[in-house]
């Protein structure tokens, strides 16, 4: 008889294509503590680590309305389990944006680029382009706050740019915070970040990508 091989861990990168087939095998790897071959009676917990990246509830494509990202798999992951437990799923780690660590990653990855170029010159400013206020701006904002408290490190800020070709449109409404009866956007932010409204707001709005790309160069001192 085939035993499963047991698990030591649930490791989430993106949003699968059969989502009830991948809901359910992660359930059962979790309830099993790693071994879905054999049930156990109580659910352990904590259960396993569990590391995800990329938390973008919505996302755009060639459809008019925003697509489910891998953030709306991992929400109804986490009301399966709170469900069927009565307990909060717990993660390990999240990557992805808006994490710290994946914008601290990404400045490691420039400084690494630049001296392999010869540029002697530190780089002290960043600029994050995205099209979703929720992760992207939010993102930029809090690691450029995280860069005011640091003295080690070159970059010394990050600005945040939105564009309005992908979720943003410049008719939405801003997210407010996740009660009943407000008015506006919900937030769509995952859980374990929390809601800060100041994060929200892009440092500049621009049209597009082009656009974004001329910004950073008058700022930068190489106008077009």
């Amino acid at each position: 008889m085939a035993h499963a091989p047991r698990s030591a861990g649930v490791l989430l990168l993106g949003e699968p294509v059969r989502w009830e087939t991948s809901l359910q095998l992660i359930t059962d790897v979790l309830l099993s503590d790693g071994n879905p071959g054999t049930g156990l009676a109580t659910a352990p917990y904590p259960h396993l680590p569990v590391l995800a990246s990329n938390t973008d509830l919505l996302w755009m494509a060639e459809a008019k309305m925003p697509r489910f990202g891998h953030g709306t798999f991992l929400l109804c992951l986490e009301a399966i389990y709170r469900k069927l437990t009565g307990r909060e799923l717990h993660y390990t780690g999240l990557t992805g944006k808006p994490s710290l660590l994946t914008y601290r990653y990404a400045e490691g990855l420039l400084a690494q680029q630049a001296a392999r170029r010869g540029w002697a010159a530190p780089i002290r400013s960043l600029y994050a382009v995205g099209d979703n206020p929720m992760s992207d701006v939010y993102g930029a904002n809090l690691f450029h706050q995280h860069l005011q408290t640091q003295q080690e490190g070159a970059a010394r800020s990050c600005a945040s740019i939105l564009v309005c070709t992908g979720v943003y449109g410049p008719q939405a409404p801003s997210p407010t915070a996740p009660a009943p009866g407000s008015e506006g956007c919900p937030f769509h932010g995952h859980r374990d970040f929390g809601f800060r409204p100041e994060l929200l707001q892009a440092a500049h709005v621009v049209s597009d990508l082009q656009e974004a790309v001329r910004l950073v160069l008058r700022k930068e001192g190489w106008a077009v």
